[in-house]
């Protein structure tokens, strides 16, 4: 396997677990990138009162919602990096209520649409209905809003209705707006699609298509509790316990702290480590290892790269620092990935999933450049004896 000299570079490296001196001396340094400048003092105040508004929400959360930590950190690092998130997990697992929850504890609209074969377009983003003035008995027309037109939008089930109907929300996904009657509505910001999905069933369903799924930032999967969270769940919904939620932010501040995590600063090497796990995947890539040819039909594009980056940088504050490590890249590669490498039918067949991939992957890219140092294999790159 073959890597390419810019992630080898060792010029002004930052290890993945670098403390405050090489941090400053990162900020600095020329490889950060111009457009994650230093974070200043007001900013600064942000980071921290994303960092208590995160704790407080888990806290929230806790009163109704048991367990599925890592659920809630993948759902919050999308809402904070601006993306959409596909929650993928069997039936009864609390992903409609989590989600109902969380839009409660953010104080924004909420809407939830369930996705069934009838459903059509227009029920999801609305549609234009000729009135009459009965003081002048002119005619117009006008549209009437759907329930695409909220803050959280809570897909329900969403691989139960036909092609046409889901391809309904990729406009608002990516541009935040609705097209109607030739008339552009916008969408009044935050805005964010949680879609869930069954993986369980087959029959009346009609699966994502590859592109619409790489609108999702993240791919998160939802699995059974343990028996302690199991147990905590049949106490609190066979009882007459109700948990109720207070507000922790609201749109506005929303907006602010998603513009705050954007200037997270990030090395250069950190974002050529991110790109490795998007140009691996890729079969017209001579570095791709053998794996990768044998058992992908189809690799990750460019929008990996990004989300894999903003993702760390929202994670990276969730956790208490302010720059960005290859720990943080490693943390979400698989929510980012899970959904855009496609396993071939070799890989079906030997029950290997994109999960297996992205692990292989973690183990085969070098994770920081300080590592490539010690690689025996960085002679032969380089051409030195």
């Amino acid at each position: 396997m073959r890597y390419s000299r810019a992630l080898l570079a060792t010029n002004n490296a930052l290890p993945p677990h670098c403390g405050t001196d090489e941090y400053a001396k990162a900020k600095r340094d020329s490889s950060m990138t111009d457009s994650n400048a230093a974070i200043n003092t007001d900013e600064m105040a942000l980071v921290q009162e994303l960092r208590d508004s995160y704790q407080r929400i888990k806290h929230e959360l806790g009163k109704v919602v048991v367990g599925q930590e890592d659920v809630i950190e993948q759902l919050l690092i999308c809402i904070f990096a601006r993306g959409h998130a596909l929650l993928v997990g069997v039936p009864g697992l609390a992903k409609t209520l989590l989600i109902r929850t969380l839009s409660e504890t953010m104080n924004l609209s909420f809407s939830r649409i369930q996705f069934t074969p009838d459903l059509m377009p227009s029920d999801i983003t609305g549609t234009e209905v000729l009135q009459e003035d009965k003081a002048t008995g002119d005619r117009s027309f006008k549209f009437l809003p759907g329930p695409i037109f909220a803050n959280i939008i809570l897909a329900d089930e969403i691989n139960r209705t036909p092609p046409k109907t889901q391809a309904a929300l990729l406009e608002a996904m990516q541009e935040h707006q609705v097209t109607a009657g030739g008339k552009r509505h916008s969408l009044n910001p935050p805005f964010f699609v949680l879609a869930t999905q069954n993986p369980i069933e087959q029959e009346g369903t009609y699966p994502l298509p590859e592109a619409q799924q790489d609108r999702f930032m993240f791919n998160i999967t939802v699995d059974y509790p343990s028996e302690d969270e199991e147990l905590q769940v049949m106490k609190m919904t066979t009882a007459t316990y109700k948990g109720a939620v207070s507000h922790v932010l609201d749109g506005a501040k929303i907006q602010q702290l998603q513009e705050v995590v954007r200037k997270v600063p990030i090395a250069e090497h950190v974002i050529r480590y991110a790109m490795q796990f998007s140009r691996m995947t890729r079969l017209n890539n001579e570095d791709a290892p053998e794996f990768v040819k044998r058992y992908v039909s189809w690799g990750a594009g460019p929008r990996a790269s990004q989300y894999l980056i903003l993702g760390a940088k929202a994670r990276a504050v969730l956790h208490g620092r302010n720059y960005v490590s290859g720990e943080d890249i490693r943390a979400v590669a698989h929510p980012v990935l899970r959904h855009r490498v496609l396993p071939n039918f070799s890989a079906e067949a030997e029950g290997i999933t994109s999960d297996r991939i992205v692990d292989t992957l973690i183990e085969m890219v070098p994770r920081a450049e300080a590592d490539t140092l010690n690689d025996e294999r960085l002679p032969k790159v380089t051409g030195q004896s």
